[in-house]
């Protein structure tokens, strides 16, 4: 979770969401950090009892925006035009940008473009209180599952193109040790959901195995 990195660099790409004190969903986040705290993630993903699935997916996709968010803004002097001239993870995986709104046809631009993109859409989506309502008694909307589901994928390109293009900055900056917990967060909850297609996984396909077998 963000509180991970409480007293590190508060350097964010985008502004920081939070979630309003006093709310039940910021209750929700303290249980998942204390959660967190004993270590065990597969653990901490589980949906707490008596609680709704969709606003543990929406406190979470919050909290792992807000963690991706901090990562990205630390390498960013290293993320360039000029050194990801396009959005990969490796030489195998390339994006291509579209939110289906404003950018119908996916174009292809650079990664600190694309990230600009994807970050700024996300962030849209998390401040819409249709989508991602944050007072009590408002339902979710029929369409929040596949929403989320759309954010976590995206998201999870973020941490693949830091894997791949720029982990020895992390490893320089040390940081690899808060980079490689947020990743194993992040992919231990959307398995415990099922929220991300394993296609769309294939470019950490490797990491997410090693993460797995040292938790058996």
């Amino acid at each position: 979770m963000s509180f991970l990195f409480g007293s590190r660099s508060s350097k964010t790409f985008k502004p920081k969401k939070n979630i309003p004190e006093g709310s039940h969903q910021y209750e929700l986040l303290k249980h998942a950090e204390a959660t967190l705290g004993s270590g065990n993630l597969r653990q901490a993903v589980m949906l707490p009892e008596g609680e709704d699935l969709n606003e543990w997916i929406a406190v979470n996709t919050v909290d792992f925006f807000n963690q991706i968010n901090m990562l990205y803004g630390t390498i960013t002097e290293f993320c360039t035009e000029i050194s990801c001239a396009v959005m990969s993870a490796g030489p195998r995986y390339e994006y291509h940008w579209a939110d289906g709104t404003n950018i119908k046809k996916p174009i292809k631009c650079s990664a600190p473009k694309y990230i600009d993109y994807l970050m700024t859409w996300v962030q849209d989506q998390l401040d819409d209180e249709t989508l991602f309502p944050s007072k009590i008694g408002v339902p979710f909307p029929k369409n929040f599952l596949s929403v989320a589901k759309t954010i976590l994928k995206r998201l999870f390109r973020v941490y693949a193109h830091i894997y791949h293009q720029h982990f020895d900055s992390v490893m320089q900056l040390q940081e690899e040790a808060h980079l490689n917990t947020s990743f194993k967060h992040f992919i231990f909850f959307i398995q415990e959901f099922n929220l991300i297609d394993r296609r769309e996984l294939a470019p950490l396909q490797d990491l997410i195995e090693k993460l797995g077998s040292k938790d058996r």
